[in-house]
């Protein structure tokens, strides 16, 4: 039998949005050394499928990926165990994308000292399409009343 989790709740839902831009693309892509022309080239963009520049990949997964951590952090130490990421469409330059994760399980694990937490989560553009599903466990542990190295 599991024990139930003891930091975060099953149902808990949480977002944000991140608005690209050609530069952000470019840069992004740059950053993780994406050469792709499709992130860099807006001539040969626009004669591509897409009609102008996309994200590399690696963008919206990056952004959906830190927003477990940048969320859970706010009030305890969460650690990522696996992602499962789908690309469904491609993230056009000028998107606003909407992530969303939902807690869809959570349970405490005594060996770890944390919650092993289940999520699933989306990230859609301004129109409603989905771009991204995603899955992930990820451990989240109370937070340390006095971190290491943190004067009291």
């Amino acid at each position: 039998m599991t024990a139930p989790a003891r930091v975060v709740k099953i149902g808990e839902t949480f977002g944000a949005t991140l608005a690209l831009s050609p530069d952000s693309v470019k840069s992004f892509a740059t950053l993780v050394s994406d050469l792709n022309p499709l992130h860099h080239d807006e001539a040969y963009a626009a004669q591509s499928r897409f009609g102008g520049l996309i994200a590399s990949g690696t963008q919206p997964t990056a952004h959906f990926m830190a927003l477990l951590a940048t969320h859970f952090s706010q009030y305890a130490q969460p650690l990522g165990l696996d992602f499962d990421m789908k690309l469904k469409r491609a993230a056009h330059a000028t998107d606003v994308l909407t992530f969303e994760w939902r807690v869809v399980d959570a349970y405490w694990k005594s060996s770890l000292n944390g919650d092993l937490v289940k999520l699933e989560g989306t990230a859609k553009n301004q129109n409603g399409d989905t771009l991204v599903v995603g899955r992930s466990t990820i451990l989240v542990m109370p937070k340390p009343s006095n971190p290491q190295g943190v004067a009291s």
